[in-house]
């Protein structure tokens, strides 16, 4: 049964949270992926920058809908959601537009649990970490020329 390590990239491409958005945009344009790990000093994952981070950043900023109710403004939104799609529009760096936290796997997750947390979670890219260290990446692009790579 393949694993994470028989299929993921090594050689991994990186930016840090301190990098800018036009360099990281730069970046993964001209090494036509579509997201990668966002590192720390100590090469600690702390986060993913994908090509979709980046778009949100031409999006405009929905107003948010209230409704009045005994002179009461009652919102229908949350602040939360709101104050993260402003800091990512405005974003300058990599740390304000990334994903923080993303799903990771193990160099022993299998070929299905990979394909299985792709779909389910709709995801490009799984960095794969041993002992807390980003050693490598499976993308999309790599389980497709795994499954149909027998085939010709």
């Amino acid at each position: 049964m393949l694993k994470a390590r028989d299929i993921m990239t090594r050689k991994v491409i990186s930016v840090s949270p301190e990098t800018e958005v036009t360099k990281a945009a730069k970046i993964l344009l001209d090494n036509s992926v579509n997201g990668m790990p966002v590192v720390d000093s100590e090469g600690r994952l702390v986060g993913i920058i994908c090509q979709s981070d980046l778009i949100a950043q031409q999006k405009q900023l929905p107003l948010p809908s209230v409704f009045t109710l005994l002179d009461g403004v009652i919102p229908l939104f949350s602040q939360k959601n709101l104050e993260s799609e402003a800091q990512k529009i405005m974003a300058t760096t990599v740390f304000k537009a990334m994903t923080p936290d993303p799903v990771t796997i193990s160099p022993e997750s299998s070929l299905e649990e990979i394909a299985k947390l792709m779909v389910d979670k709709k995801l490009h890219t799984l960095p794969v970490i041993k002992q807390g260290k980003l050693i490598g990446i499976v993308g999309k692009e790599d389980v497709l020329r795994t499954i149909f790579s027998g085939e010709d």
